[in-house]
């Protein structure tokens, strides 16, 4: 396999997201079915879900805030700074609070390219599958850790990793690339202790990893810039609670999508102007939404116990809209961010730990019991969501769910009543399991397990045509 310059990932991806910020947030229906018309058919199937009516304010600031995230990104080296690549479980505000780096984030990209690339991102898995990667590694790192090896995209100059033992192939895939492209590593290690000791060996991890950077960077951080980014910070957690709250209402005013769009924020812009526009965009649609009072009937309240499906936006959140499913959230919403104290640089740093300490899989799977820990948490705000349902949608590299996602299961009917389907797929690649295979499962699910059966629609046998009906035998006529 050849790939040819402008070829990468944040190249491709870029180049389709700088179409949003000329684009008025009031577009029109023609004008947006003849932008989807440039689009080759999988991103124009894919990309629709944000045009959506009910959705489209928020899906356009959102596209227009990942515009302006790669756009800095690519503007950053020019600027004297250096691209950070960043994980899921670790908040990109730290990176942000210092003047000479960005922070990208590997699982965002490869979600950019999996909903909005045509061929979704499997290129550039194949690239890691040629370089002797093992199949069953995780595609949300290696899509866009892929594209970054082929040599022909936007090149981080350091990696933090903060997955061991809360995703091991996460960090794995990292330790890989950073020995392969030569750049450093700069390791946080979670301990699987929750006492205050384990608590203070983890606050001397995340010191040494700042004075790391602080060395790798050139640069204090400042009690200053801190301050600022975090402010703003704060203002995005006060707003992902006033989301939290709007989602508990029967019908839920909030879109299915959203769920995406505040992963997505949290992932990449949050302790920016430009994440706190995003999150009060988001609140401020949904409760115009309630007070409109044009909400539908929901059939079932979804809880994602751990990803969802993202190869297919249209296939899986328009899809559940027009099901009457509600989508509440997934496992990578809960990040449950609190106030920081600004005070001083001390506080400020604490509370950053505290954040990255209970960040979406450090808290569950990195743990000192895995089952106990995302028991609790599926409990919490499956009772808080009020959902109907939780569903699982497991992922071969993730071995550690798969080994006690049964004890999930029995102890959420048990304790909660709540039932749980257990779907296998990748979130990222349609080649695992097809949208249309996930979405005949989830109804199957639905329809017979979690809707009441006097609920259902009744269904009319075919009635078998009454004797004096038949027709005549032959030769009776």
């Amino acid at each position: 396999m050849t790939l040819t310059k402008q070829t990468g990932l944040i190249d491709r991806i870029s180049g389709l997201l700088s179409l949003i910020p000329r684009m008025p947030k009031n577009i029109s229906e023609e004008s947006t079915a003849g932008l989807l018309e440039l689009l080759p058919p999988e991103a124009r199937h894919s990309l629709a879900a944000f045009f959506q009516p009910h959705v489209r304010l928020a899906g356009l600031t959102f596209l227009d805030m990942l515009s302006e995230w790669l756009s800095n990104a690519q503007g950053a080296a020019a600027e004297g700074k250096k691209v950070v690549l960043v994980p899921f479980n670790f908040p990109p505000e730290l990176i942000t609070a210092f003047d000479n780096a960005y922070p990208i984030t590997t699982e965002v990209l490869t979600t950019l390219a999996a909903a909005g690339l045509q061929g979704g991102g499997e290129r550039y898995w194949e690239v890691m599958m040629a370089l002797g990667l093992p199949d069953h590694i995780c595609s949300s790192n290696s899509i866009e850790l892929g594209s970054m090896l082929a040599g022909e995209d936007l090149m981080a100059q350091a990696i933090v990793s903060a997955a061991p033992g809360a995703c091991d192939a996460n960090s794995k895939i990292h330790e890989f690339a950073s020995h392969y492209l030569g750049i450093p590593q700069f390791i946080i290690e979670k301990p699987v202790d929750e006492s205050e000791a384990g608590h203070r060996q983890y606050e001397i991890y995340f010191g040494g990893l700042i004075r790391q950077l602080e060395e790798f960077l050139g640069e204090e951080l400042t009690e200053e810039k801190l301050r600022y980014v975090l402010s703003r910070a704060n203002r995005c957690a006060e707003l992902y609670w006033e989301l939290w709250e709007l989602h508990k209402p029967n019908p839920c005013p909030v879109p299915n999508l959203y769920s995406l769009m505040l992963a997505g924020t949290r992932f990449s812009m949050w302790g920016t102007d430009t994440g706190v526009k995003m999150m009060e965009c988001l609140v401020e649609t949904t409760r115009r939404r309630l007070k409109e009072d044009t909400l539908r009937p929901q059939k079932a309240r979804v809880l994602w116990a751990y990803t969802s499906y993202y190869f297919d936006l249209t296939g899986l959140y328009t899809w559940m809209e027009e099901k009457q499913y509600v989508h509440l959230m997934d496992a990578l919403d809960l990040s449950m961010p609190q106030p920081i104290d600004l005070t001083s640089r001390e506080t400020m740093i604490r509370g950053l730990i505290e954040a990255c300490w209970n960040y979406p899989m450090n808290r569950q799977m990195g743990a000192p019991s895995m089952s106990r820990a995302w028991i609790e948490d599926m409990i919490y705000a499956a009772r808080e969501m009020r959902a109907d349902c939780v569903v699982y949608c497991g992922h071969d590299a993730c071995k550690q769910t798969w080994s006690v996602v049964s004890i999930l299961r029995e102890e959420l009917m048990r304790r909660a009543g709540i039932p749980t389907l257990i779907l296998h797929g990748d979130s990222w690649m349609k080649t695992t399991t097809p949208i249309t295979v996930i979405q005949q499962e989830l109804t199957e699910f639905i329809e017979n397990v979690v809707v009441p059966k006097d609920q259902r629609a009744r269904k009319t046998k075919r009635r078998l045509p009454r004797p004096a009906d038949s027709p005549p035998a032959p030769g009776k006529e």
